[in-house]
């Protein structure tokens, strides 16, 4: 799936991404600021989190009920030095619990990412909209 959209429109390319079952694992790619983060928020409005969701960048991950009573986690891992760091707080067993797990900087944690797993590439335009590639 690729698709062109303004921040306005967000919440429709949330409900466009769930609409193809994209695997429960999704490695979220794309420049700092690019809206990463606003995304993963209106997936997670989508699945049914009604709880405030902020980005983990100090605590790694963030964890969240949905109205059905599932899992999901958020990882921010901008700030790990190594895959060992990520190891050390269980990250191994978030990504391979069978949860919903919405990861940036995934590629600071390469050999942990379980094969059955979805990307979002996300890129600003000169426009200011954003183009987004799903995997």
């Amino acid at each position: 799936m690729e698709i062109t959209f303004s921040l306005n429109e967000i919440n429709d390319v949330a409900q466009q991404i769930l609409a193809q079952n994209p695997n429960k694992v999704i490695l979220f790619h794309g420049e700092m600021g690019v809206g990463k983060t606003t995304l993963i928020k209106f997936l997670a409005k989508n699945i049914g989190i009604n709880d405030v969701t902020s980005s983990p960048t100090f605590s790694l991950v963030n964890e969240y009920q949905t109205n059905d009573n599932q899992t999901v986690y958020h990882f921010d891992f901008y700030r790990l030095k190594n895959e060992i760091e990520a190891l050390d707080m269980g990250a191994d067993e978030y990504l391979y619990s069978g949860n919903w797990c919405f990861i940036e900087w995934a590629e600071k944690i390469p050999s942990l990412i379980p094969e059955a797993h979805s990307t979002i590439s996300i890129t600003l335009l000169a426009d200011g909209n954003r183009s987004l590639e799903l995997i």
